[in-house]
């Protein structure tokens, strides 16, 4: 089967019903991650403008999503960020926020996390490792220590407390190229460590495979390992993971309001293809649904069907 595999391309798939806007916000981040699919950075401009703020606005109050799943770069730095959570809260939606942590301490942030808080906003947080060394390598230096302080300041605000309703989750990210470990043993050691050596608390770890596009993928050419990696991949292709991909009820909102199937299609430029368009918008989303509409779908996408399989919310099996 695996060598039959190698000659096929990824399996075809369609959408089902649409419950997650995941918008893209900013390729701006005050961090520049080893593994960052968007390739963000702090000299990253691109930004959604204020008259597609006022569009996203529109699809929240008339299209039945549940979720509004702010990302980037960090999310955080685009200057209507507080206004958009406010209003998705508004309207019931639930919203997360994909933070990395440090910038909550951020010169110009300060209030972020109270604010967060008071609108009870899920926060999934970047930390690929427990351990200072590993955190720095992957993220920069002195990554680890923000991210705890971060990790503190959230705590004692009542995320990750039981009993609060305020979540936080956190992420994982294999810092080479192979496919992360199962995502409950990981959780397990990462809760234990946190505990111990800081007095953390969270709420749920999500194990996320790395995508072999972008920066990522460019280091793993630089490398040499790049067709090792996509091997890995195929050879580790599981099909009871494809019912569960995040493309079947997520689309992915770039910062000029393009659609995508999901944020890495995002990144290669696979836009998606709905109604014989080349090109859908956000607009679009105001008078056409999504449901069993294809899905675009190239040889990267194995990376969320190996092993465990992956998305934006974990492991899939």
């Amino acid at each position: 089967m695996l060598a039959l595999l190698d000659q096929l391309s990824f399996p075809a798939i369609r959408r089902g019903h649409l419950e997650i806007l995941q918008v893209n916000l900013t390729y701006r981040c005050n961090q520049r991650c080893l593994h960052c699919h968007v390739n963000a950075g702090p000299t990253r401009t691109e930004a959604m403008s204020d008259e597609l703020v006022e569009v996203l606005y529109a699809v929240i109050d008339r299209h039945p999503v549940a979720t509004l799943d702010l990302t980037g770069g960090a999310p955080e730095m685009h200057p209507r960020f507080r206004q958009i959570v406010q209003h998705a809260r508004a309207q019931g939606l639930e919203v997360i926020d994909r933070c990395n942590l440090t910038i909550l301490s951020e010169p110009g942030y300060e209030g972020l996390s109270e604010f967060l808080a008071g609108q009870a906003v899920r926060i999934s947080a970047s930390l690929p490792c427990y351990s200072r060394d590993n955190v720095d390598r992957q993220r920069g230096d002195g990554v680890f220590e923000r991210s705890i302080l971060g990790l503190k300041q959230l705590n004692r605000l009542g995320y990750g407390q039981p009993d609060t309703g305020l979540e936080l989750n956190l992420v994982y990210n294999p810092l080479g190229p192979y496919l992360p470990p199962p995502q409950a043993a990981l959780e397990a050691d990462y809760k234990q460590h946190l505990r111990e050596d800081f007095g953390i608390v969270f709420n749920h770890l999500h194990t996320i495979t790395n995508q072999p596009i972008a920066r990522f993928g460019s280091t793993l050419v630089s490398k040499g390992q790049f067709n090792d990696y996509m091997q890995l991949l195929r050879d580790n292709f599981s099909a009871t993971n494809l019912a569960n991909l995040m493309c079947r009820n997520t689309v992915s909102v770039d910062w000029q309001g393009y659609l995508y199937d999901c944020d890495f299609n995002q990144m290669l430029d696979l836009p998606m293809r709905l109604l014989a368009r080349d090109r859908s918008h956000l607009r679009d989303l105001l008078t056409d649904t999504l449901d069993n509409n294809p899905i675009v779908t190239r040889d990267h996408c194995f990376a969320c069907t190996a092993g465990q399989g992956s998305s934006c919310g974990g492991a899939l099996a």
